[in-house]
């Protein structure tokens, strides 16, 4: 094995970055500053998606009927099994194409990685986890970069192509749709205990069996008419990207946080305060925003997600199609909306 002498292969990944998993993503508000430029975009009238509306990808139009979608997403581990990290990075990568109602292609694996201090052999078994995740969805990982870096990270380059017809954005929702999402939340705080070394042995695998979780059911989505709008939750939480789904469509949302389902045992967690630090960082973006959050409701809003499930925004007389989509995907407990867009008001999310 090509790994240096003296470094065990008994290594916990998590101890060798700062941050881990989608909860790496830069604050909102620091982003929008990132992204502010005064030089003028090109004239490109095919590139149908870009930044204006914050959506998972970019699509570019190929012709009349078709489109590319293209999405990068990486991050440091967040659990410390090499191959469950790179399986999870491809799942979350993939993601964003399925939430745009596409199919994937061929990805590209983006690899950071110390090579002074980690086995090479552990790189390899992140490789390994992200082909057998690409193998699931069907692409190859046809190609990539990797660099030296000061902390492990991974993730993919993904192509895909939708149908225009098919196409979902996060912009699109209307008045009076509705809300389901098709994961549970906490990965966050359970990524959090398990790094503190608090995680129960009953709890263990049941973040990293949803994180691996792909997000196909999107595909399936885009073909419905009355899907009006779609976005994967991540590292801004339920909260924040519903946030972004209401102002992007200039509306506003009612949330019934009764009916989010959370991950089992997730209370535990929060009654020790085994919260990620960009938890904090996600409410300071959206408290402003949001109305009637309390108690472990922040601590479950704002949990940043890493391949959390998709939130779709459904025309009422289509409710029963996508019911009974997901009873027939295995994701029947989500078959129960958890709110609705409604007209704007002063705040954006209204959680009841």
């Amino acid at each position: 094995m090509n790994y240096k002498i003296g470094i065990s292969m008994d290594v916990k990944l998590t101890q060798y970055s700062h941050s881990s998993g989608c909860g790496c993503k830069i604050a909102p508000q620091v982003l929008e500053e990132i992204l502010l430029s005064s030089i003028e975009r090109p004239d490109n009238n095919k590139l149908i998606v870009g930044n204006s509306t914050r959506d998972d990808a970019a699509v570019y139009l190929l012709d009349k009927d078709t489109a590319l979608i293209s999405t990068t997403d990486f991050f440091m581990p967040i659990v410390d099994d090499a191959f469950d990290f790179g399986r999870i990075a491809a799942a979350n990568a993939i993601s964003d194409i399925y939430a745009m109602g596409g199919q994937p292609i061929l990805a590209l694996a983006i690899l950071g990685w110390p090579v002074n201090k980690l086995p090479t052999a552990l790189a390899q078994r992140v490789m390994e986890g992200a082909r057998s995740i690409c193998a699931e969805a069907g692409i190859p990982i046809a190609g990539g970069h990797s660099i030296d870096a000061l902390e492990p990270m991974f993730g993919l380059s993904v192509n895909g192509m939708v149908k225009l017809a098919n196409l979902k954005q996060n912009s699109t929702a209307r008045e009076g749709d509705w809300l389901y999402l098709t994961k549970r939340i906490g990965a966050g705080l359970f990524s959090t205990a398990t790094k503190r070394g608090v995680l129960k042995e009953e709890h263990k695998g049941l973040a990293e069996k949803q994180m691996t979780l792909l997000n196909k059911i999107g595909s399936q989505f885009g073909k419905l008419k009355g899907v009006h709008a779609m976005t994967d939750i991540t590292g801004f939480g339920l909260l924040g990207h519903l946030t972004e789904m209401g102002e992007s469509s200039d509306l506003s949302a009612e949330l019934a946080y009764d009916k989010v389902l959370l991950m089992d045992g997730l209370t535990t967690y929060i009654s020790q305060m085994c919260i990620p630090d960009n938890t904090y960082r996600n409410w300071n973006a959206y408290e402003k925003k949001t109305e009637g959050i309390t108690g472990d409701s922040l601590f479950t809003l704002c949990d940043p997600q890493t391949n959390g499930g998709l939130l779709i925004a459904v025309d009422s007389d289509s409710r029963a199609e996508v019911e009974i989509l997901l009873q027939k995907n295995g994701l029947g407990e989500h078959s129960n909306p958890i709110g609705k867009m409604i007209k704007k008001k002063e705040k954006v999310v209204y959680v009841k």
